[in-house]
């Protein structure tokens, strides 16, 4: 481990708080700044997406996400901002959902247990509604095609153009030799509309298996050059679709096109979960 990474992990335990009971607990305005966001209000947004995670994981947001006050000042006066009192899931789940260009995010994602969050998506991924199957692979694709990039990019994929043409090469390769384009158009999207936000979660998976294990190969193979990775990827698309057509599968470009993409998904939800937030139980006597 370097003394960078035992640095940040520092940060991460002297943040961290202990309630009476024993419990731990990280402030979000903490958090926030040790993850080097200068405004709250880009935190948050990346705090409400964590939030439609947490609850299509089957955890109870409002435990995980405890809304506080907190006391700050301002100026010569003091004055009462929101919080929140987040768990080590809720931390997790922040940083999967922040920015991935920053070294500390990659390093949270580390500290606030991976494996453990991976663990609990697996068992209980076969309880979701299917939107909430999509939301969840679609996290994961976001974070295996930030591990794919990065490993493209050591392949020798260094230009945007570069980066296109090996993306287009695993979809030809999935989809039976349809371009990024072709398909694009099959499923009858808007330019600016991307694909993997109109797939169902079985198509997800197809696609989150073929970024997966493109990225293994290129490590595995030592791959060197853009014209490698492009036949690495194509040739991984190929093996997805053959297994797919081994167990009987449907095809992927056969699969239906979901009417709602993951962004309304995840209006729609966070929507609700603020509904939830803001109602507030009866009292007895009324």
């Amino acid at each position: 481990m370097s003394e960078l990474q035992v640095a940040e992990y520092k940060r991460f335990d002297d943040i961290k708080q202990i309630r009476n009971d024993g419990s731990e607990y990280w402030s979000a305005r903490e958090l926030s700044a040790v993850l080097g966001y200068t405004q709250w209000r880009n935190f948050i947004k990346v705090t409400d997406k964590a939030m439609i995670a947490c609850k299509n994981s089957g955890h109870e947001v409002l435990h995980d996400f405890a809304e506080v006050s907190k006391i700050v000042e301002s100026g010569v006066a003091k004055k009462s901002v929101k919080d929140y009192q987040l768990s080590r899931y809720a931390c997790y789940l922040i940083v999967q959902n922040g920015d991935p260009r920053k070294e500390v995010i990659a390093l949270g994602q580390t500290y606030f247990a991976i494996q453990t969050y991976r663990q609990e998506v697996r068992d209980r991924f076969k309880q979701l509604d299917e939107d909430s199957r999509r939301l969840v692979v679609r996290g994961d694709i976001k974070q295996w095609n930030q591990l794919l990039a990065q490993a493209a990019c050591d392949a020798g994929v260094i230009t945007e153009t570069e980066f296109a043409i090996f993306q287009n090469a695993g979809y030809v390769g999935l989809y039976g030799g349809l371009a990024v384009e072709d398909i694009h158009k099959r499923k009858g999207l808007d330019v600016r509309e991307k694909i993997l936000d109109f797939m169902g979660s079985t198509e997800l998976i197809a696609n989150l298996f073929r970024i997966s294990q493109t990225e293994e190969k290129l490590k595995r193979d030592k791959v060197s050059t853009a014209d490698e990775a492009n036949r690495a990827h194509n040739a991984v698309g190929n093996e997805v679709r053959a297994a797919i057509k081994r167990v009987g599968g449907t095809m992927p470009e056969d699969l239906p096109t979901p009417e709602k993409s993951i962004a309304q998904i995840e209006k729609e939800q966070l929507a609700e979960l603020k509904r939830r937030a803001n109602v507030k139980p009866l009292m007895l006597d009324e």
